[in-house]
């Protein structure tokens, strides 16, 4: 959900996706439903919540063929980003690159940890006073754990499109950023896992990237002050 390790305030931050959020209508206006498939027809992508889950998969990578969908990151969330660097930073060694910051519209603390082969985790957690994960840690039990999946598309109005026209509920779109375009595929679709897709825009190559301790101090990017518990 951070979107790079730079903590960017977002216009319309989804955080009611484990109850309920305001849906992405489909093409023509209203949440799409599936025609009824008559026995003798084929099946078609159109009919695609009616097929298995497997053949769905499927269809979902057909759907986004020419997008150029790469998966970026994995977010994790705890109620504090202190609890998950022993793991995450000192046992599977992750190294902060820098970067990272707040997003104090939605309420959320984040950073980025890189892997050697490249991989990367999102390390979150809410701001005081934040309610941006209430839902999601009463399903964790207050445990936090994997909140969602990071893909990058090379055009996202072009994935919402396709995804939309195809009866996917589709949450917190936010195209006003040009430094980072995003939109969420709804846990219900995807077997209970949030996916973010999202497109990144161009970044200043003299953009300051904060070190660890300042992003956990609350002097990272777009910073509240306020340090991590």
């Amino acid at each position: 959900m951070g979107g790079g390790q730079d903590g960017r305030d977002r216009v319309a931050a989804p955080h009611a996706f484990w109850k309920s959020a305001p849906e992405i209508p489909a093409g023509d206006g209203a949440p799409r439903r599936p025609a009824r498939r008559r026995p003798w027809e084929p099946r078609t992508l159109e009919s695609h919540s009616r097929i298995a889950p497997r053949q769905r998969s499927c269809a979902l990578d057909l759907e986004l063929d020419g997008l150029d969908v790469s998966f970026d990151h994995t977010a994790v969330a705890a109620p504090r980003i202190r609890d998950l660097l022993p793991i995450y930073r000192d046992l599977l060694g992750g190294r902060h690159l820098g970067g990272g910051g707040d997003h104090r519209i939605a309420g959320y603390r984040t950073l980025q940890l890189t892997y050697a082969n490249g991989g990367k985790v999102e390390l979150m957690e809410p701001l005081t006073g934040s309610t941006f994960f209430d839902s999601f840690f009463e399903l964790t039990r207050g445990r936090g754990g994997v909140h969602h999946l990071n893909f990058h598309v090379r055009d996202l109005d072009e994935a919402v499109s396709r995804l939309t026209a195809r009866g996917y509920r589709l949450h917190g779109l936010n195209a006003v950023d040009p430094r980072w375009r995003e939109v969420f595929l709804h846990p219900k679709e995807a077997h209970g896992v949030l996916i973010q897709l999202a497109q990144p825009g161009p970044r200043l190559p003299d953009e300051n990237r904060s070190a660890l301790e300042e992003v956990l101090s609350g002097h990272g990017r777009n910073g509240d002050g306020v340090p991590s518990p």
